[in-house]
């Protein structure tokens, strides 16, 4: 269903058109009537495809929220962030400007959001209204989908703005300008409106359109529903500036840990998901494979001419080649750190963290393509490949390929910390023991061995869990969001900063990692033998080795402003007193005196 953002502008004109119908006042029923869309499932239907044409604009999803929500943080960085006053470079080093040259426009992901709440809140009253969902299967899955999308959209409204406007219903006279509301009004709603979706919803496969990670199923209700009472249960800064926990006793830590662990167990139990292994999931992704019931339990769908994942957050290619036709990737990769975090028998290492890029060849723009080391300081997402893809992007602006929203991995690492905080380590541990063996597919002891280290107590499994997190999740952008909740965002990037100059200068534990890398071509003549990576490596073994080039394992380049580990944070700044974006000049000059940044610094 990769046509699904191509033919939204149709459903987008019937939704505007029957928003204008009460100023229209015409005196018959016209087909675009309200009453007459959202009686029918062939028409209401295509309601879901005009909220996702929101998600597909230029500045949406596409070119904005995916490669600036997320970075920096100890996992994912903006990889031009030495350029600290660039506005590229604000977005991620917690000193956004409200004047943003990359943001500050009518048409930005801010706006866009809310262009499809409007648009979701619209069809919820016309289903509610004439759909007759309690005694229509397909009505009710058409209206489960679409709280599911408002959800998403507040979601990550929430994660990269704050506290904002709460809109529920359509926009009249009096809701045209709203202040920020308390954000546990919003989550309240969400967690109401994803119990009933999941109500709603089939599990995976079990009707037609369900059989698609394109669509909302009950798995993925439930997840979303898991992961926002995570969100709504832990910290954050708030509207005062201060950052703590809800006052909310609905929202407390543990009847949100209560609920999350409820909803990832009924989804565990299903079998309606299942884990693959870590390399094939991330290879049926990048082919493009929709089929429900594996791994990815929802993916924002994005045409082929359409979405920028791999042309931002990919293996980077130099020049035009046989995989693609855009000479992109890289725009954010992963902090050079973590790949020093993974075990080097870790089968997640080299599928999340990339040392080379790709060159060509020839001059012909589709000649073949090969392998070249990059740089300590520029390292790529190996989530997100070109040449994984089951076809040639020929587009110069965009690759097509879908974002995997949330994986089954998260939920069962979300029951594994739920369990350990509210039963403890030993009833936690079968589910961080799924991800484990999962990692060491050939190192049974190792993955035992962690394991054990993990159930000593229920601080040390916790411990284990942020740290699996970051090595499960490299390159999905939920690092920043749980490092918030748990409030540590601003300890792990002390952490980071003081990791990131120990390996440069090759003191602390990474004293003995060797000052260059030694690498030759292989016999293929496109992939590359790279030494000089793994702890135990050293120049003097590399240099013996014979190999055709090495190169000195370095962040630092002739240009920088400043230090890779003095722009992961802005100098002199906070993080925890910028959580989150401002919202954007335009908006707060366009809100009749109601919205402001005044608890940001």
């Amino acid at each position: 269903m990769k046509r699904i953002i191509n033919i939204a502008v149709l459903a987008a004109t019937v939704l505007s058109v029957t928003a204008c119908k009460d100023i229209l006042e015409a005196p018959t029923k016209s087909s675009m009537d309200e009453s007459v869309i959202f009686s029918s499932p062939a028409l209401a239907e295509g309601v879901v495809p005009g909220i996702l044409q929101s998600f597909g604009e230029t500045n949406s999803y596409r070119g904005r929220y995916l490669v600036f929500y997320g970075t920096n943080t100890d996992v994912e960085v903006n990889s031009s962030l030495k350029a600290i006053d660039d506005d590229k470079s604000r977005l991620s080093n917690y000193n956004s400007n409200f004047d943003n040259g990359q943001m500050n426009t009518d048409n930005n992901a801010y706006a866009k959001f809310y262009e499809g709440i409007e648009r979701a809140n619209m069809a919820i009253r016309g289903l509610r209204t004439y759909g007759n969902v309690e005694a229509d299967p397909q009505m009710a899955q058409i209206l489960g989908e679409v709280l599911v999308l408002r959800a998403v959209l507040y979601n990550d409204l929430i994660k990269g703005w704050g506290d904002v406007p709460a809109r529920f219903e359509p926009i009249v006279t009096e809701t045209t300008y709203l202040p920020r509301a308390d954000r546990d009004t919003i989550y309240k709603q969400l967690l109401a409106d994803l119990e009933e979706a999941a109500n709603l919803l089939p599990w995976p496969n079990e009707s037609s359109k369900t059989s698609s990670v394109e669509h909302a199923s009950k798995s993925f209700a439930k997840g979303l529903r898991a992961r926002l009472a995570l969100a709504a249960g832990g910290y954050a800064q708030r509207l005062d500036g201060t950052v703590r926990l809800s006052g909310d006793p609905d929202l407390s830590k543990e009847k949100m840990y209560a609920l999350a662990k409820q909803e990832c167990l009924d989804i565990i139990n299903s079998n309606t998901q299942r884990l693959l292994g870590f390399e094939e999931t991330f290879r049926r992704f990048n082919q493009e494979n929709l089929a429900a019931g594996g791994e990815s339990m929802w993916e924002i769908p994005f045409s082929e001419g359409r979405g920028r994942v791999i042309f931002d957050l990919g293996v980077r290619h130099l020049k035009t080649n046989q995989y693609t036709g855009q000479n992109r990737g890289g725009t954010v990769g992963p902090n050079p750190i973590m790949l020093y975090e993974f075990d080097k028998d870790d089968a997640r290492r080299f599928v999340s963290v990339v040392p080379y890029e790709w060159d060509r060849a020839g001059e012909v723009a589709d000649a073949g393509a090969f392998q070249v080391p990059s740089s300590l300081g520029r390292l790529f997402f190996g989530k997100y490949r070109y040449e994984w893809m089951g076809r040639r992007v020929t587009s110069t602006n965009d690759d097509g390929l879908n974002w995997m929203y949330m994986r089954y991995a998260d939920v069962v690492l979300m029951a594994a910390e739920t369990i350990n905080e509210l039963d403890g380590p030993q009833a936690a541990a079968p589910y961080l023991k799924m991800i484990l063996d999962r990692a060491f597919p050939t190192n049974a002891t190792k993955a035992e061995s962690l394991l054990a280290e993990a159930t000593v107590s229920k601080a040390t499994f916790f411990d284990a869990i942020v740290d699996q997190r970051a090595l499960e999740f490299t390159g999905e952008m939920l690092r920043k969001g749980d490092l918030i909740r748990w409030n540590l965002l601003g300890t792990k990037l002390a952490e980071a900063k003081e990791k990131l100059e120990q390996l440069e200068n090759r003191t602390g534990k990474y004293a003995d990692l060797p000052e260059k890398i030694y690498y030759q071509t292989n016999d293929d003549d496109e992939t590359i033998t790279i030494y000089g990576l793994d702890f135990g490596d050293t120049d003097a073994v590399g240099a013996a080795l014979g190999y055709e080039s090495s190169k000195t394992w370095t962040m630092v380049s002739s240009n920088d402003q400043t230090s890779f580990w003095n722009a992961l944070v802005y100098p002199g700044k906070d993080p925890n007193k910028q959580q989150y974006w401002p919202i954007w000049q335009f908006f707060i000059e366009n809100s009749n005196g109601l919205l402001n940044n005044d608890h940001l610094n």
